[in-house]
């Protein structure tokens, strides 16, 4: 855990429930962690399997489609092991059955034969801790929610931290680079470690072919922006939806669908890729009729911006 960067709080949070468990030799709770993609839900959960000294399985809500699916991995744990979900939010509403008794009393209930020679069996199942990751938090039913004992929230990093990362990176991937570069690619990186280590690579190709394979502020600024990459981190398919919202519906309020529709994108990856960035940005906001674009984003993208659209839009 020392060597995981940011996210301070919920390390400390963590570290304290890892301790208290293994003081009293039990499985440590059950957790949830939720937040935008790229932020280190994965690693952490790996992270809490080292400090408990267990072993870890890895699946997605996706890949669990049967309740057999389910059981047979939770009948393959040990006493105190991590089962990591990933994107929980997707699981099944029948595989959630399943899951409910195993979370709360260590206990598989299955129903074995069809018709009305059918019966229920309880399998007791060794104590264990289940890891929930999900990038759509509202998405998960109450009573699955309500069953996790820690729910934690992970937040954009600051700027110092991606820099301290992908310095670590460089450092693992033997990559020459000068401290003002890999402060440019942080500058760049959107908050996220995993759009930094991401851009970290792709610089390093063009510092390789193009400059000698040193990373300097200079390299980095030409090779953001062949990826076009602007300088607070938005890319192509931010500008895309920013200028939908502005130049094809007057700024909003416009809804995610038509968004989507108009620039030939998967709303749910609008919504869990780009929105946030946007949000904490400050460019668009979210109103009960649909998305806004707000001036901060007309004033970034170079483009007028009419007052009385403000007072239009409160009337909408």
């Amino acid at each position: 855990m020392a060597d995981f960067i940011g996210q301070s709080k919920v390390k400390e949070n963590l570290l304290i429930a890892i301790a208290a468990a293994r003081k009293r030799g039990e499985a440590l709770d059950h957790m949830l962690l939720y937040g935008p993609p790229g932020l280190g839900k994965t690693t952490l959960a790996y992270i809490v399997a080292a400090e408990l000294g267990v072993q870890i399985r890895i699946t997605s809500g996706p890949a669990i489609e049967r309740t057999g699916d389910l059981a047979a991995i939770l009948t393959n744990l040990k006493k105190q092991d991590v089962l990591f979900i990933d994107e929980i939010h997707r699981l099944g509403r029948a595989v959630e059955e399943i899951l409910y008794p195993a979370m709360e009393d260590s206990a598989l209930d299955l129903v074995i034969g069809k018709g009305p020679g059918a019966r229920s069996l309880r399998l007791s199942l060794p104590p264990f801790t289940l890891i929930g990751a999900t990038t759509r938090y509202a998405l998960l039913s109450p009573p699955l929610r309500d069953r996790f004992g820690g729910v934690y929230h992970l937040d954009f990093y600051e700027q110092e931290a991606i820099k301290s990362i992908i310095k670590r990176s460089a450092q693992i991937l033997r990559i020459k680079a000068e401290s003002d570069g890999l402060e440019e690619i942080a500058s760049r990186a959107r908050g996220t470690p995993r759009v930094a280590n991401r851009l970290l690579k792709r610089v390093r190709d063009y510092a390789q072919v193009k400059a000698q394979g040193i990373i300097t502020k200079e390299v980095a600024i030409e090779a953001l922006s062949k990826l076009e990459v602007d300088p607070i981190g938005l890319d192509d398919l931010d500008r895309k939806v920013l200028h939908t919202i502005i130049e094809k519906f007057n700024g909003g309020p416009v809804g995610l669908e038509t968004i989507a529709a108009s620039i030939s994108e998967e709303a749910d990856t609008i919504m869990d890729v780009y929105e946030p960035y946007l949000l904490q940005l400050g460019f668009l906001d979210r109103t009960p009729r649909g998305r806004v674009a707000t001036p901060r984003a007309y004033q970034h993208l170079g483009i007028p911006y009419n007052k009385d659209q403000t007072a239009q839009q409160t009337l909408l």
